[in-house]
């Protein structure tokens, strides 16, 4: 185990470390969390609009007339049916600030491209089919080339420079006019191309080839066992593996759950939608108290332990923990580097992955339909990523058992070896 440890210390731990410190790779993970608020609004408008309780319906067409649900799809219209316009000027911004450059101008830019690159329907409007999350592919790529571009010309002072004494305002919007100019030419350029030679557009040369067979490997069992364990290992070895991985998440999870919700919104079942792996399926069916599910090991720890030092930081994450908040369990008990716990920090994760996809497969519980914020404790977040229905939270109680039985042994021995080290100290 030690030379293990050492080997993975020395050569995995420097590659993952480059990896969730690459500048693009952080512009995108920061550019998902700035829309998130927007992200989780809209899901719950969602959620609210297609309540499944009659009771509830009726009491909302009796307040509010037959056309109650207009907010809740008006809040959609404004949050998941334009994803993409807003990842496209959230992940400019923050990469462009990065730079040191204009992020207002850069991220203005990135929209405007994207909207060049974007279908229009018959009426000359711009076409939510690909302002959401099927065009997110082509939203992230445009954001981050449109950025490098306006770094490249910035920097070859291609650029009009106003004299002292003008308003930061005006010497900024002059400065990026000649950046501005050349890259939407160069934009309308390429869009012309794909028009005049296929009679398409980059959404649906994207969607095509990537997006749409990823998206369809993604939703696999043994994709989202990968995710699960991958993550785990990098959390292991002190590293952020949520803020790691979360570029790739999202841009291949967040279209699913739109699917879902679009549908649902539509009035299909949560057990018909498509997708069964999402975003809200790892949030809220595995990472239970956060990643690990570190909340089956706090109430092992309160079953089983009796050292002072593993009881008191049980005592103080519990509350933390409640709101999958796990970081003072992950670097206070220590499973960080403690080898002890690896094997159940690792294992566990990738059990409830297996029951989850099987018991929603197998049509035991409805599909995730809503998202909603990291923080909604378990079991209320069951019963609502479900679309209300008590499958989801009984899922989540069968899973927490499972979690809490496997830590039973480890903490245990963990326990015996600490009670050691305590005795042989006395």
């Amino acid at each position: 185990m030690s030379k293990v440890m050492q080997l993975m210390e020395e050569k995995f731990m420097p590659i993952a470390g480059r990896i969730g410190s690459q500048r693009h790779l952080v512009a995108v993970r920061d550019g998902f969390v700035a829309i998130m608020p927007l992200i989780i609004v809209g899901s719950l408008a969602i959620l609210i609009n297609n309540f499944p309780s009659e009771a509830f319906q009726n009491f909302m067409l009796s307040l509010f007339g037959e056309q109650w649900k207009t907010v809740g799809g008006n809040v959609w219209n404004g949050s998941f049916a334009i994803l993409g316009l807003l990842v496209a000027a959230s992940i400019s911004y923050r990469l462009a600030r990065s730079y040191d450059l204009d992020g207002l101008s850069a991220a203005l830019i990135s929209v405007a491209s994207l909207v060049i690159l974007t279908p229009v329907t018959k009426d000359w409007g711009i076409s939510y089919a690909w302002t959401g999350a099927q065009g997110l592919f082509v939203a992230v790529l445009t954001a981050l080339v449109v950025t490098e571009l306006f770094r490249i010309l910035i920097k070859s002072k291609l650029t009009i420079n106003m004299p002292e004494g003008v308003p930061d305002g005006v010497v900024k919007s002059f400065k990026a006019l000649l950046p501005a100019t050349i890259i939407l030419i160069l934009v309308g350029l390429l869009q012309a191309l794909l028009t005049v030679l296929g009679n398409t557009s980059l959404h649906e040369v994207v969607f095509n080839s990537i997006q749409k067979p990823l998206q369809a490997l993604s939703d696999s069992l043994p994709t989202a066992i990968i995710f699960a364990f991958l993550n785990h290992l990098l959390w292991f070895f002190g590293l952020h593996g949520t803020n790691i991985l979360g570029p790739i998440m999202d841009s291949i999870y967040l279209p699913l759950i739109e699917k879902n919700q679009s549908l649902f919104s539509a009035g299909t079942s949560a057990f018909d939608v498509p997708y069964i792996v999402t975003k809200p399926f790892f949030d809220s069916y595995v990472f239970m108290g956060g990643s690990g599910t570190t909340l089956s090991l706090i109430l092992a720890i309160f079953i089983v332990v009796k050292s002072a030092h593993y009881r008191s930081v049980a005592k103080l994450s519990a509350p933390a923990g409640l709101f999958n908040i796990n970081e003072p369990v992950l670097f206070g008990l220590p499973i960080v580097l403690n080898p002890m716990m690896l094997i159940p920090f690792i294992l566990i994760p990738t059990v409830l992955t297996i029951s989850s996809y099987f018991a929603i497969s197998l049509g035991f519980v409805p599909k995730t339909v809503a998202i909603l914020p990291w923080t909604t404790p378990p079991f209320i977040s069951g019963y609502l990523v479900s679309g209300g229905s008590w499958s989801g939270v009984i899922l989540q109680i069968i899973n927490f058992t499972i979690a809490t039985v496997l830590y039973l042994p480890f903490i245990k021995a963990a326990d015996r070896t600490q009670m050691k080290q305590q005795n042989d100290a006395a």
